[in-house]
């Protein structure tokens, strides 16, 4: 939905410009705030970690007095993950909860400071199997080195020729820093829209706090906080990746300078993990066996969905989806907005425009053919003495405070609390209210959205004695009776963090930072875990319902939040710059563990041009997480409003719908290992520099390729390949083989340029327009070898379960998983399967109905075709032919073009639940 930051008026921004001025010499004349502190103890703990103390050198009163004396613990927690743990050595301070992100404890505070050493040694090493933590004792720092190849991962030391200082750590006022190689490419630290690409550039702001600010804001703290960065580094040819995460839900500024990086953060504790690698696959396996693997989405949730802020009624709702029919576009799941609310109120039907009755019969319609509707969810509570959410929500004492009261806002119902979700009678008091509802309407899933959170005022607030709008018109002006706070030094901390870009007040639009949560936490600690929590209660309410797995899409994001739900970039612009955008952040929560992202596809406001249309369902039929979403003041545009568009859809979703098998594989490897579904170019070729910093393509899994047309009056597009063969997927004969260098590709206005790499095995199927439907079908299998090479192997998947069950896994009866084997040797192919626990696909009735092999060297055709050990002969239904494929690729003088065929076995019925087995012998050239 809008951002309420969105409409800012010019007088707002004028105001809030002033107080940015103070920030920007900040970051171009840093200053030095103190000297650091000593290290007077070191003891081994019984777990296996090191405990240490440490003691201020010098006193400095900038951002506030110092804490005098701190307690180091670090743990190597696996043989990839190291802990670097510093809080307050005798008082207890703020950390992120640990019943929300479950990990292991650190060590209780010890009141009574001994030291284990008179004299501690000025250099020491704590080895473990693959990470090294060293450390200097005066002034104290530390660095993490890999063994494997020696890199310094991390450096917090300083001297006199760094732009930042030692260690510093006071009630509200953290930094530290580390050095960096020059030629490190970094990634990470959102969310928020990165004109320069997925690469972090140096310079640029890099401000942690969620925050409601439209997505069209560049280089500005957005809906989610991440703080966590992937460094990959090309060292003799060798690359090497490692992450790194500092653990803290408080308000941060990053400042990243190429060959260093700051943390300046507000509040709680220094929790470091890191993560070894090697490889960015490694990387992501390890941050997300430690902060939860991605959840697991449904079948259906990998289909197109259709929102739109102003369906005003049923009626509406119902021609969106038969239009969608009648133009034979794909389509699975179809949303509401607020729109079917009563006066924007959650958990409620607008009885004039959602009557019940009608809705509950559409939606009977719909579900018997397997289409999906999901609705939005916004945090606030309107405070209404007639509305039974709210009147149980008072009497389980739910909601957030100030002074003892619930803590007033404003949001689309007007006056709202704000349910306090780390209260654990709140948790139960939603998973309720998510249950009536369901009962009421039969949801599919819940959109949780404004949840940052969102308040259209700031301050302490009142109910005027007037009016304020409660459901009609926008509603996002503030109207209640508010006053600043700014007496604590919660509301107005002694640094200032980039708030909203702006450097505005961090309270700003959102819940007062003084506000206290549940066992008097503080908002402006929690603040940034909102969105997170809610999560975690909404997934809890939905897997408690019929024992199906939940779908969730929330806004608001922390470390963590795949585990329980998937994300979109927010509210966006139909241009063509916010079309370049929305890949970097798609790839960037690849690498934050939510894998099941999208952008919102043709933008959110204004209108886009039916151009840009065409080639953004062209990108976003290739999104993990593929919504069409539009503006209430928009003017329409759904797939089917342009012909043009409605082609290009058929076209690009089509290809989708064949490639769900392939797409619902990639779902399984993100739920078991983190493996993004969408992902840079450099997870699959990271010694490839050229591809560090590109933003413009993407692959889906190890090796599709998507290279769209992404700027205005374009009909042809500069694609990067990596080395090696990739072939065409929407025409096999066609075919790139690459030395690692740029291709100009035809791409007119209904084509996007898919290409499958060498050495896979691609699980695909008829498609459809609806994936229940497109399910059913028979599958077929791509195969690709390095264009005429006499010797190689191809591998691929296919996981298959009941995508209704919680639990997505093997070992349940109801899932089957099947790993796809081809070779070519001394002239035979071989291609066959190995099944795991087959009956689930058996008694589904999936059959492989053909089998295409590309990048095949000979002249003389296929023959002597064998299936499970069985000569085929010319009475049987099976087909084989053949076909040659042409090449794009840079010859040099005396070169030949590569040649090859493609071999297509048609007529199959091999079962997939079972081992099969094929193989025939080519031509030799003569």
């Amino acid at each position: 939905m809008w951002s309420s930051t969105t409409t800012l008026c010019l007088s707002s921004l004028l105001l809030v410009l002033i107080l940015c001025v103070s920030g920007v010499s900040s970051y171009t004349n840093p200053k030095i705030i103190g000297k650091g502190y000593r290290l007077i103890s070191i003891e081994e703990t019984p777990d296996g970690g090191i405990l240490g103390h440490l003691q201020l050198k010098q006193k400095s009163n900038t951002y506030g007095p110092d804490i005098p004396l701190l307690q180091l613990f670090v743990k190597h927690e696996t043989d990839e993950r190291l802990r670097v743990h510093i809080t307050d050595a005798e008082k207890q301070r703020w950390e992120v909860p640990y019943n929300l992100l479950s990990r292991e404890q650190a060590p209780s505070l010890k009141q009574t400071i001994g030291r284990s050493r008179k004299s501690p040694i000025t250099v020491s090493e704590y080895s473990g199997t693959e990470l090294v933590f060293s450390y200097t004792a005066d002034p104290f720092g530390f660095a993490v080195k890999r063994k494997s190849d020696k890199q310094v991962l991390f450096n917090s030391s300083s001297d006199s020729s760094d732009p930042y200082g030692e260690l510093v750590f006071k009630d509200q006022y953290l930094e530290i820093s580390t050095k960096l190689p020059k030629d490190a490419s970094l990634y990470g630290l959102g969310e928020n829209s990165q004109p320069h690409g997925i690469k972090l550039y140096p310079n640029d702001p890099y401000t942690l706090y969620t925050t409601d600010v439209s997505a069209i804001n560049l280089n500005t703290d957005l809906y989610g906080s991440h703080p966590v960065y992937m460094d990959l580094r090309n060292v003799g040819g060798e690359a090497y990746a490692h992450a790194v995460l500092l653990l803290n839900s408080n308000g941060m500024d990053v400042f990243y300078r190429g060959n260093s990086l700051t943390y300046k953060v507000i509040g709680g504790v220094f929790d470091f993990y890191f993560f070894a690698g090697s490889t960015p696959l490694a990387v992501v396996d390890q941050y997300t066996s430690f902060i939860g693997r991605p959840a697991p989405m449904p079948y259906w949730s990998l289909g197109f969905h259709q929102c739109r802020w102003g369906y005003h009624n049923l009626s509406v709702v119902e021609d969106v989806v038969a239009n969608y029919k009648k133009a034979q576009i794909p389509l699975d799941v179809i949303w509401n907005d607020d729109d079917h609310m009563d006066g924007h109120k959650d958990f409620t039907l607008n009885p004039k425009n959602y009557p019940r009755p009608k809705l509950l019969a559409f939606l009977d319609k719909i579900h018997k053919i397997g289409m999906k509707y999901i609705v939005i969810i916004d945090p606030g509570i309107g405070v209404n003495s007639t509305y039974g959410v709210y009147q149980r929500g008072i009497a389980n004492d739910v909601f957030i405070k100030y002074d003892n009261e619930p803590y007033l806002a404003q949001v689309w119902p007007g006056a709202v609390n704000f349910p306090d979700f780390l209260n654990p009678k709140t948790v139960s008091w939603w998973g309720d209210e998510v249950k009536r509802f369901h009962e009421l309407v039969p949801v599919d899933g819940l959109w949780i959205d404004m949840n940052e959170a969102s308040n259209f005022c700031s301050g302490k607030c009142k109910i005027p004695k007037g009016q304020c709008p409660t459901g009609s018109g926008p509603g996002w002006i503030c109207c209640l009776d508010c006053k600043n706070i700014t007496k604590t030094r919660w509301d107005d901390p002694p640094y200032k963090i980039n708030a909203s870009g702006l450097q505005v007040p961090i309270g700003f639009k959102t819940i007062a930072t003084s506000a206290y949560h549940y066992n008097g936490v503080l908002e402006y600690d929690a603040h940034s875990l909102y969105g997170f929590s809610q999560s975690i209660a909404t997934h809890q309410a939905l897997q408690g319902l019929e024992g199906k797995r939940p779908f969730i899409l929330t806004r608001s994001t922390y470390v963590g939040s795949g585990k329980y739900a998937a994300h979109w970039t927010g509210d966006n612009k139909g241009t063509w710059e916010d079309l370049r955008y929305s890949i970097s952040t798609v790839l960037n929560f690849g690498i934050f563990g939510v894998p099941m992202v999208g952008s919102d596809i043709c933008g959110f406001y204004p209108a886009p041009t039916e151009e840009l249309c065409n080639r953004w369902i062209e990108v976003g039929a290739f999104y993990p997480f593929s919504r069409d979403h539009a503006n209430f003041y928009s003017p329409r545009q759904e797939l089917y409003q342009w012909e043009s568009v409605a082609e290009s859809a058929r076209n690009a979703l089509g290809m989708r719908y064949k490639l769900l098998p392939y797409l619902y594989t990639l779902n399984y490897e993100a739920h078991i290992s983190g493996a993004p579904i969408a992902r840079p170019l450099f997870f699959s070729f990271p010694t490839y520099t050229e591809c560090y910093g590109l933003s413009t393509q993407f692959l889906l899994g190890s090796g599709l390729m998507i290279s769209p047309v992404l700027e205005q009056g374009k009909s042809e597009v500069k694609a990067l390949f990596p080395p090696g063969s990739w072939y065409s997927l929407f025409d096999m004969t066609q075919a790139v083989n690459s030395k690692g260098q740029y291709f100009t590709l035809d791409a007119p206005l209904h084509v996007v340029n898919v290409h499958l790499y060498q050495n896979n095995i691609l699980p695909m199927q008829q498609g459809g327009t609806i994936s229940k439907e497109a399910r059913k079908t028979p599958f077929s299998l791509v195969v690709t070898f390095p264009a005429g090479a006499s010797t190689a192997t191809a591998k691929g998947n296919i996981f298959l379960d009941d995508d209704e069950l919680p639990e997505m896994k093997l070992g349940s009866g109801y899932s089957t998983y099947v790993d796809l084997y081809a070779t070519v040797s001394e002239g035979y192919v071989k291609v066959w399967s190995e099944v795991q626990e087959g009956k689930f696909a058996l008694d589904q009735g999936w059959i492989v109905e053909k089998v295409s092999v590309l990048g095949l060297d000979g002249i003389g055709g296929a023959s002597a075709l064998e299936v499970d050990g069985t000569a085929v002969t010319s009475v049987s239904n099976i087909e084989l032919s053949t076909s040659e494929q042409e090449y794009q690729e840079e010859v040099e003088d005396g070169e030949k073009k590569t040649k090859s065929v493609m071999v297509h076995v048609n007529g199959l019925s091999l079962p997939v639940g079972k081992n099969f087995a094929m193989s025939w012998k080519m031509g030799i050239k003569g």
